[in-house]
């Protein structure tokens, strides 16, 4: 398979940093790098009828996204986050609330487009709304029947989420990515004790919820990879880091793509934790965008 079709769902918007607005969220990113990657993307998702969200539409187009499945919400402004980032590059995120990307829904399109997909995408974050939570839901459930590879990249973030959302959307996943930072908080959530350590507490999910894989990233550690047949503990890539915004979510693309492309495990661990490695290097979640034509 060497263009895999992949459906990346939830939050674009825009990172507000002291320096200016630098085009965002997870599955925005994703889908950005996981073009990038070779995959065939389509990103669903909501903007507002504003200046933000004609430019984020625009940014995604020049990754080669195809933009066909974002919809333009009336009532509500493309989404935004204040962001700080400390000495160390680590960032900080205020999401402002009431964003369009709330408020995505079901279409013929969309149940369209499940037709012909290898992957979904979908975070925690993207099913704040009730609206795009359900419409989330309903497309996972599509997946799940047509045994379509379904990964939750977890992405907390305070208030927007609870042990049941949690609960809920690791059930939904085959492949469960999360981070070192978070993983003691899905632990609880999902009633699991932690191991003795990440290795023992992977594999306890990976059973529990009948996963295909889990990945934990580590940051500056690498990352650990557990299947049912193989655990994979890949080392950091070694890098000056400018600001670590975006690497989790390149980290996930290249996963994504590996996987449906066939690639081992081993290889899927290193190549993502240099595509991770590579994105610290610079401001924000994003290279420069492709000339047009060039994606």
């Amino acid at each position: 398979m060497r263009h895999p079709s992949i459906l990346s769902c939830g939050e674009m918007l825009w990172d507000l940093f002291l320096d200016g607005p630098r085009f965002g969220g997870a599955p925005a990113n994703f889908a950005c790098h996981a073009a990038l990657n070779g995959g065939r993307v389509a990103m669903l998702s909501a903007v507002g009828h504003d200046i933000r969200g004609r430019e984020a539409t625009a940014i995604l187009q020049c990754f080669g996204v195809d933009t066909s499945l974002v919809q333009a919400i009336s009532d509500a402004p493309t989404g935004a986050v204040s962001v700080s980032v400390d000495a160390a590059g680590k960032p900080t995120f205020e999401i402002h609330a009431d964003a369009a990307w709330d408020q995505i829904a079901w279409t013929p399109a969309l149940e369209a487009r499940l037709t012909d997909v290898d992957a979904i995408y979908f975070g925690t974050l993207g099913k704040r709304g009730a609206a795009s939570r359900a419409t989330i839901r309903r497309a996972l459930a599509v997946a799940r029947s047509r045994g379509i590879l379904r990964v939750l990249d977890v992405n907390l973030r305070r208030p927007f989420f609870d042990a049941a959302l949690i609960r809920e959307s690791v059930a939904e996943a085959s492949v469960l990515k999360l981070s070192d930072d978070e993983l003691d908080q899905v632990l609880a959530a999902c009633g699991i004790t932690r191991g003795k350590g990440p290795r023992e507490s992977l594999h306890a999910l990976l059973v529990h919820f009948n996963l295909d894989l889990v990945a934990l990233t580590r940051g500056a550690a690498g990352a650990l990879l557990v299947s049912r047949t193989e655990v994979i503990d890949q080392p950091g890539i070694p890098t000056v880091v400018r600001d670590t915004v975006g690497a989790g979510d390149s980290f996930t693309a290249t996963l994504v793509v590996g996987l449906l492309r066939g690639d081992s495990l081993q290889t899927i661990a290193r190549v993502a934790c240099e595509t991770a490695a590579s994105v610290c290097t610079y401001a924000g979640a994003l290279p420069d965008a492709p000339a047009p034509g060039a994606a």
